[in-house]
Parts: structure tokens; C-alpha cells; sequence
């Protein structure tokens, strides 16, 4: 048994991770300052593990809850490219700040390795598809430059002062628990609680934008993965996801199918920030973590229509 510490634990991917983390017997601490995330996504769990809130902005309580652990799962965050757009400086200050403070309290407490959600949001919108590696990021938005800014972070604690650090850039995760009330939610959930409710879905352009949508099990795969890697995975980040891309529309017309309604999207402005295409090269990931990506994208969206519907 050893034990982690998951900060934003309580958030949409944390408690996902928190929840596998405990189910594997393992001592789990959560920091998360409840932001975004709730008490309620580790409900079930609450008695298993040690909830800490408070924030990664400080650095006191980074350290504090870094004490005698193994790893630290680095989820917690100030999510949204449209947040980041309408509020830099916050966005700067968690993402950035916050993730700073993770690396060095990590570092001060003896901390094997640090695996931290980095975003595919760093490529831009380059031409160029699947995404790899190896290309040049282009980031289009205050958030994309957080995230990239955390890599650079990461790669120095690793090189600099031998904390190894994995950073996962997930591509547009979803899955049960995902928050569908929040203005800067994912499409997924938005989607189904819409048709759910007897409304119509909002699709933001022209719905041809094509992502790279990941189910949550294949990320909480991937983090685990990460953690057991080798040594020589440590400094550098790999793109997370399933190496495959469907249309906003497409996906909205078939998350309709799956309640079986007839409601049609209605279509409205592009968000400022928002990349046209997006699909993940996983080779790299699949070579140094032994990431396999086990839910494909059909039974991800059966999955979780079916937590929505039993859930709503």
C-alpha cells in the first residue's frame, strides 16, 4: 500500500482517480479548495480517505499534504479556455502558481514523482493532424498558456532538481460526475442533460470542429500507468486520448440517438480560443507509460448517458 495525494480530488477526474486509488487499498489524501469541485463526487469514498480543503495556492498546505507520499496526482485546476479568456489572471494564478507550489512542495517533502494534468489545448489550432509531441505548441489562449508553462515547470523540476514529473495532455475528457451546470462545461454533459431535459443542445460554430473526445477510464488508466512508468518516462508529457476525432454535430446526433429523441441542436457564435480540429498520435504514451486507451468512444457515450439518466 503507499499513498497519494490527489489534488483536486473532489473535481470531475480527481474523484475518478481518488475513487480507483481507494477501491486498490491505497492511503489517499485529497486537497481541493471546492472551487469546482464537490464533496458530493467522493461521497461514496469520504470515510476512505483524508479530504483536505484547501487551495494549491498555498504553499504551507501543499507541503503538509505532500508529507510521506509516493506520488502526487496533480488534477486540480481553474478548467476552461472561455474562463481564461474572460479572467487571466486568476486562470495565471492556480494554474501556474498553483502548479508551481505542487512541484516544490513535492520536491521539499521527498516526493517520488509528480504526474499533472497537462492539455492539448498547447497545439493550437495547427494544421497538421494527429497531434504529436514533437510539434511546435501554439497556444491560442490564456489557459493553453498555463498548461504549457506547467510543462516547462515540470521538465526543470525533473532535470533540475530530480523530482520526476509526467505531464498527460488529455484531449476533451468526458464521462459520469462531469458538472453540466457550470458556463464553462464540456460539450458532453451539456449535451445530454439538454436533450434530457426536453431542450435543444447548443453547438457553438458550425459543429464540423472535430475533437478527440476520451472516456474518464482511459484517463485514470493513463494516470496510473504514468506513475509506475520507468524512470527514464519522467520529464516530458504525452497526449492522452484514443488517436480518433468525430464532429461536435456528429457526436451531439449521436448522443441523441442514444436517449432516442428527435430534438434538434441549435446553433450559435464561435467561442474566442476554440481550436478547429484536435486528435491525439498516442504512440509515444503507449511506448513509455503502457498506456492502451481500453474504452473506445461509443462505449464511453453508452456509459455515460446511462450514469445521466439514473442520475438526473
Amino acid at each position: 500500500m503507499s499513498k497519494y495525494l490527489v489534488t483536486g480530488g473532489a473535481g470531475f477526474i480527481g474523484s475518478h482517480l481518488s475513487r480507483e486509488l481507494v477501491k486498490q487499498g491505497h492511503e489517499v489524501v485529497v486537497l481541493d479548495n471546492m472551487s469546482t469541485g464537490r464533496e458530493e463526487n467522493i461521497a461514496d469514498i469520504i470515510d476512505d480517505l483524508q479530504l483536505r480543503v484547501g487551495s494549491i495556492t498555498d504553499i504551507e498546505t501543499v507541503k503538509e499534504c505532500c508529507e510521506g507520499v509516493d506520488c502526487v496526482f496533480h488534477q486540480a485546476a481553474l478548467p476552461s479556455v472561455p474562463r481564461s479568456v474572460a479572467d487571466p489572471l486568476t486562470s495565471d494564478e492556480h494554474n501556474i502558481g498553483g502548479t508551481l507550489r505542487v512541484f516544490w512542495g513535492a520536491h521539499q517533502q521527498g516526493v517520488r514523482r509528480v504526474v499533472f494534468a497537462a492539455s492539448s489545448s498547447i497545439y493550437g489550432d495547427t494544421e497538421e493532424l494527429p497531434k504529436h509531441e514533437g510539434m511546435q505548441p501554439r497556444p491560442m489562449s490564456p489557459y493553453a498558456v498555463n498548461k504549457r508553462v506547467s510543462e516547462l515547470y515540470g521538465a526543470v523540476f525533473n532535470n533540475l532538481y530530480g523530482l520526476s514529473t509526467i505531464g498527460l495532455r488529455y484531449f476533451n475528457v468526458f464521462g459520469p460526475r462531469q458538472d453540466p451546470n457550470s458556463q464553462y462545461a464540456a460539450v458532453v454533459p451539456k449535451f445530454i442533460t439538454a436533450f434530457l431535459e426536453g431542450e435543444a443542445p447548443v453547438i457553438h460554430g458550425d459543429g464540423l470542429q472535430s475533437r478527440d473526445f476520451t472516456y474518464i477510464q482511459n484517463v485514470v488508466e493513463a494516470n496510473l500507468a504514468a506513475c509506475a512508468a520507468r524512470p527514464e518516462a519522467g520529464g516530458r508529457s504525452y497526449n492522452i486520448a484514443l488517436g480518433g476525432r468525430i464532429t461536435v454535430k456528429d457526436l451531439c446526433l449521436q448522443i441523441r440517438d442514444l436517449i432516442g429523441t428527435d430534438i434538434e441542436p441549435r446553433y450559435d457564435a464561435t467561442r474566442p480560443g476554440d481550436v478547429k480540429h484536435s486528435q491525439a498520435d498516442v504512440s509515444l504514451a503507449r511506448e513509455y507509460l503502457g498506456y492502451l486507451g481500453s474504452v473506445d468512444l461509443d462505449k464511453g457515450l453508452e456509459r455515460t448517458v446511462k450514469w445521466y439518466q439514473e442520475n438526473a
